[in-house]
């Protein structure tokens, strides 16, 4: 049916399929079918939740698109449910009720006829007479049918509100059949509650309900917004002055209501106020340290565990330094050098211990010595890395089995944390971890917890790279408290300086640029090519990743190759560059959009937060090998696991092509593609740079200006850390 009024034409139809959909923000592309039209019509537009079958009537008006030919714009559009037999099989078949495939749907449609909604609605046992449909099955698509409709009142709801149906799931999810009244009554909640839904958005909503900009719930979400952008930032607490300067700016209110605000806070346990001592860095006088409370508990946690570790005796005998040293030099045919002697020798009479040092000082081969020794001594030994490649390395180096820390830990998503703690400890005498510099406060907390205080603990690390993704300096604070001895290793050994990589990853370490083949290195595993418009670096990096290297150096440019960005904005910034690799390594118009991210079968993604549930972490990568639009469900295989994603779940990956700097942290990679410009002068860091090097195992290669390199290379200052721990360690 057509109609015309002014320059907006009406239009109504049955929906035959949706061709694409942001579930972020309902951006919707449809066929439809219009009574007298043979062919399908293509609409455009934000929809609230339109499932094939539906009804729509839609006010618009016709566009050409240069692309896509003809299309029906929508402006406004209301859906109803399907009226004819055809529909309704559409509908069902469409995968919005869990349970009906369209088989399924085909057979109950065949039973009821156009009363098949009815029945659904009204008759829902009546459905067992439908041949393959069981009590079990019967429930399912009981609850599914529920929850769809709940699910879509909460997305009229919510669209009448400014936000997107992609999360109506997730509300649904977390309030059940309550969750318009929840967001009625507080819609700061949903800051704290739901994933992706940040304290910008619930603002959004809670000014269009007509909540006051000085009440004490948008007074209290602002203040806890900024602790969290805080922790993002790596902080563990902030102080209380900075943080009412912080809450004043994004709220635009008095800090009259402010501190009555962070005073309720406290009272309530959601934060932790503690009085910070005068003069210490970076604070004013008589100054607070204000801390969302678990970074409180983990923080002084971390300090008394450390304490107690050191104070307890060993529950292994005494080994002598000296005869260990002489018979693991000769078990393992090798001369240690004298600061990994010390470094053994430490292993051997210390309760806990920090070995630190770059690539190819020897840290793995002191690890490799200080097992065989505690090995034959036969106690208990337990491996671990903060990464699932970390953990990998560490086993193959070692020959010795090597667990993820939450792995470690026993995390069950079921049992709600992890199943080994204080109550029930690791069952270790010595426990070596790797990579220390990448655990966060919040990790090194649980696994603290878990180690027996008769345990020996070695930490392993680079403290050069950069701090954890998570808040805090772990390594970096322990080491700097000197409450536990620290053996650095300094000298690179003969057959690392083969490698340019490694070489140049000190260079730029002790603040010199970096050499290329031909300037009396002839290695060819490290290359700079200068280039500072900004166009052309994006065209080199997309070059070398799916042409050059692949030819040049036999590697597979989605699994071998990986692009680090200093930062996610900008022309070669991680966004437009994985956006721009995408279209070269895996072309294509299906898949799923969420937001500006499209995801596509044989895309490479990354994890972007700890999902105990999927068991998948923060910075994993995988591979999506499944979009289904009919169950709105994303497989991605990690390792060898398939994980299955509902697309309302699809903000907690992104495209991998290329990944920031920090999200890199604990890889290793055959070849990364380093662009480095003075736009990014904001984060352009030793430690950054160092750090994206060192992620290099065959190659490595940087693209950009020298002015730039010369800048990162150049700026040692780090961005300090508010954190407490090298305080609480010497007793301050």
């Amino acid at each position: 049916m057509e109609t015309q009024s002014d320059h907006s034409v009406f239009l109504s139809g049955l929906i035959e399929r949706i061709s694409y959909r942001d579930e972020e923000g309902g951006y919707t592309v449809a066929k439809v079918k219009l009574k007298g039209r043979r062919d399908l019509v293509t609409v455009v537009g934000h929809m609230t939740a339109p499932a094939p079958g539906e009804t729509i009537a839609m006010k618009g008006e016709w566009k050409n698109h240069v692309r896509y030919g003809e299309q029906f714009q929508i402006k406004s559009c209301t859906t109803s449910v399907p009226a004819n037999v055809y529909g309704i099989e559409k509908y069902l078949g469409s995968g919005l009720i869990r349970g009906i495939g369209g088989g399924l749907a085909k057979r109950i449609v065949k039973v009821f006829g156009a009363r098949t909604l009815d029945v659904l609605e009204n008759e829902m046992e009546s459905v067992l007479s439908v041949e393959g449909i069981g009590r079990k099955r019967l429930e399912m698509i009981k609850t599914a049918w529920n929850e769809q409709k709940e699910v879509r009142n909460v997305m009229v709801f919510l669209h009448s509100h400014g936000v997107g149906s992609g999360y109506a799931a997730k509300i649904f999810k977390c309030y059940g059949k309550g969750s318009i009244e929840a967001v009625r009554q507080n819609p700061y909640r949903l800051a704290t509650d739901i994933h992706g839904i940040g304290f910008i958005t619930a603002d959004r909503i809670a000014g269009k309900m007509g909540f006051p900009k000085d009440s004490q719930h948008r007074a209290r979400a602002g203040i806890q917004y900024v602790l969290h952008q805080l922790s993002d930032e790596g902080h563990v607490y902030c102080p209380q002055g900075e943080l009412l300067d912080r809450s004043q700016a994004l709220l635009g209110i008095n800090r009259e209501i402010l501190k009555p605000a962070v005073r309720s806070l406290a009272i309530d346990g959601e934060i932790v106020i503690e009085e910070i001592n005068e003069g210490q860095a970076g604070s004013r006088n008589h100054e607070s340290a204000v801390y969302l409370s678990k970074y409180h508990i983990c923080e002084s946690g971390i300090a008394g565990r450390i304490r107690a570790l050191i104070a307890a005796a060993k529950s292994m005998r005494k080994i002598d330094p000296d005869k260990a040293l002489a018979w693991v030099e000769q078990r393992l045919s090798i001369r240690l050098a004298e600061n990994q002697r010390q470094a053994v020798g430490t292993a051997v009479r210390s309760k806990v211990m920090i070995i630190t040092g770059g690539p190819g000082t020897g840290k793995t081969t002191i690890i490799h010595a200080i097992l065989k020794i505690f090995q034959q001594t036969g106690v208990r030994i337990l491996l671990a890395a903060p990464t699932g490649r970390a953990a990998k390395r560490m086993t193959e180096a070692t020959g010795f089995e090597a667990k993820t820390i939450h792995r470690l830990l026993m995390y069950s998503f079921q049992k709600g944390g992890f199943q080994k703690n204080e109550k029930d400890n690791l069952d270790c005498d010595l426990l070596i971890l790797d990579e220390a510099s990448m655990i966060d406060t919040l990790l090194m907390y649980h696994l603290l917890k878990a180690v027996p205080l008769s345990c020996t603990m070695i930490m392993v690390g680079d403290v050069n790279q950069l701090p954890s993704v998570g808040p805090g300096n772990v390594f970096g604070d322990i080491m700097a408290s000197g409450a536990v001895p620290v053996v650095e290793l300094t000298e690179v050994f003969r057959q690392a300086q083969a490698s340019l990589i490694i070489v140049n990853a000190h260079k730029i370490n002790n603040g010199k640029l970096p050499l290329t083949p031909g300037k009396g290195y002839p290695f060819d595993d490290f290359y700079f090519i200068e280039q500072e418009d900004p166009e052309r670096v994006l065209k080199i990096v997309l070059d070398l990743v799916a042409e050059r290297i692949p030819k040049g150096f036999n590697l597979d440019p989605l699994t071998d190759i990986q692009v680090l960005s200093p930062m996610h904005r900008g022309i070669v910034g991680a966004g437009n560059l994985n956006e721009s690799l995408q279209k070269v390594l895996n072309p294509g118009e299906e898949g799923v959009a969420w937001g500006s991210r499209h995801f596509r079968v044989n895309d490479k993604v990354m994890q972007l937060r700890n999902s105990y549930e999927k068991e998948v972490y923060n910075g994993d990568i995988g591979k999506v090998i499944k979009v289904n639009p009919e169950s709105k469900e994303m497989v991605v295989l990690f390792d060898g696991r398939q994980v299955p994603y509902d697309f309302g779940e699809l903000d907690e990956i992104m495209p991998a092509y290329a990944v920031s700097v920090h999200k890199s942290q604990g890889s290793e990679y055959p070849a990364v593609v380093i662009p480095v410009l003075t736009q990014h002068y904001m984060l352009l860091q030793r430690n950054l740079l160092y750090t994206a090097v060192t992620r290099g195992k065959r190659l490595v290669v940087i693209v950009g200006s020298i002015k730039a390199l010369a800048l990162a290379v150049r700026n040692a200052k780090t961005r300090k850390r508010y954190t407490r721990l090298c305080q609480r360690l010497v007793g301050a």
